[in-house]
């Protein structure tokens, strides 16, 4: 069971820029409104994500199904979309699957996997250079099927499927989307592509445990009915209004005192390589949900803090002597794992040398456990807030839950905040001003607008 420790965020162990008692409790009213807020208002919206463990037998056996065919019929399964379609698979993919998945003979592992997340040439091309299209399936993942980015990969591949697969090339693309909306669900009903559905009130940063997550993982023969279960059991611990029952609320509380107190920085810290890039996921959950110009009353508030990723031990040697010895502006959350799924012992072989000699014998799993406690104390006698997370184990269960804490968090602290914690306006200005520039009809006044912007000065260019 994940445990959440926040000791290190009191003032009692960081001293003055910690949080007092008084804080905390002081606070307990509007958390408890904000459970409430989000409570009354599950399941409707775009909050239907928080249904999904709960929600999905006959999606799970069709997705196990479909996973069986790709696993028999194909070598190399690929995911097309960005953001939340792409962050989540890699961030499960790289949590419980060997570290060189498909470096592995083909005898010890399933399909080979990637996810082409953005729309670098080069990356393309790379990828066409390692897999046979021939026994590729492409995983085509946009809700609204008209992402740029996604769709221009759909049409490059699909116009390669057709030219070396021909008539069958509809085999070879899965499509997930909406069900009643969009242009990719009218291309799959046209081309007859094997489609899975997004449901309407789950947003990408929120998807990893509908069909958007489900299906790679399951493809790569992760327990997804595990996932579920993992984040159920988050979900019903997290079914009271009192902090000191709900982790995730004592959570979101705890970053909202902080960023009262000025901690505009988020770091996100795990200290085992199977969850460096569930920081990336984070990323996008924390940064898209809190990150807003206006609150629900229409006030001016910019609000939100921005998510850093880091990885222990390896930014011990680059960032975590600014986290130490720099500004008071950063929450610090570490990610432990208690128990790792093997170990390497340390061997013998440096009794000359006593700086060295002390690691002989001990474990890498003792070695990087001890450096988390270690930066966690340093952190700590530098007055720096910082928390943990801590995993028994990585597992299907165990990430699950991971993801439901994350976002149950995100949930309660934009209640806090009285900001729309599930649009993204200013994602939205970015792909606008990316249609008019490519004079997308329909566009024109938002291409007018970018024509009359002031010219940049060539004095600030050199």
């Amino acid at each position: 069971m994940l445990k959440f420790d926040f000791n290190n965020m009191m003032e009692k162990y960081i001293g003055r820029e910690g949080i007092t008692d008084v804080e905390l409790a002081a606070v307990g009213g509007e958390a408890a409104a904000a459970y409430a807020k989000f409570a009354a208002e599950r399941g409707t919206g775009m909050t239907e994500w928080a249904d999904l463990p709960y929600t999905q037998d006959a999606v799970v056996e069709d997705i196990l199904a479909c996973a069986e065919d790709v696993k028999k019929n194909f070598d190399n399964f690929v995911v097309l979309g960005i953001g939340g379609s792409a962050l989540g698979p890699i961030a499960v993919f790289t949590a419980l699957c060997h570290f060189r998945y498909n470096d592995l003979p083909a005898e010890k592992r399933g399909v080979k996997f990637f996810v082409e997340d953005n729309v670098d040439p080069e990356r393309m091309l790379a990828l066409l250079d390692v897999i046979d299209v021939k026994r590729t399936v492409f995983n085509v993942i946009t809700k609204s099927g008209a992402t740029s980015e996604t769709m221009s990969q759909y049409l490059i591949i699909a116009d390669i499927l057709k030219k070396a697969v021909g008539k069958d090339w509809n085999r070879h693309i899965i499509a997930t989307t909406s069900e009643k909306k969009g242009n990719l669900i009218k291309l799959a009903k046209k081309e007859g592509f094997k489609t899975f559905y997004i449901p309407d009130g789950v947003g990408g940063r929120f998807s990893e445990l509908c069909p958007v997550g489900l299906l790679p993982a399951a493809v790569l023969g992760i327990d997804i009915r595990g996932l579920l279960a993992g984040a159920a059991a988050m979900d019903k611990r997290c079914s009271s209004d009192d902090m000191s029952k709900n982790p995730a609320l004592a959570a979101a509380a705890l970053q909202y005192i902080a960023m009262k107190k000025g901690k505009n920085i988020s770091v996100m810290m795990p200290y085992a390589d199977s969850l460096k890039f569930m920081a990336d996921w984070y990323c996008q959950l924390w940064g898209e949900s809190l990150g807003k110009a206006t609150d629900l009353d229409g006030k001016t508030v910019h609000v939100g803090q921005t998510p850093v990723k880091s990885l222990g031990v390896t930014d011990q040697h680059s960032q975590v002597q600014l986290y130490t010895e720099g500004p008071f502006d950063k929450v610090i959350t570490l990610i432990g794992v208690e128990k790792f799924r093997g170990d390497v012992v340390i061997a013998e072989g440096a009794e000359e040398f006593p700086d060295v000699n002390f690691l002989c014998g001990h474990t890498m799993g003792e070695l990087i456990n001890t450096e988390r406690i270690a930066t966690e104390y340093a952190l700590t006698r530098s007055g720096h807030m910082n928390n943990t997370v801590m995993l028994p184990e990585v597992n299907a269960e165990s990430v699950g839950e991971l993801l439901m804490f994350f976002q149950l968090q995100t949930a309660y602290c934009g209640a806090l905040l009285n900001i729309d914690t599930f649009n993204q306006p200013g994602v939205e200005e970015g792909k606008n001003a990316t249609y008019a520039l490519f004079d997308r009809k329909g566009y024109e006044s938002k291409k007018a607008e970018l024509n009359a912007a002031p010219k940049k000065d060539a004095k600030y260019i050199v």
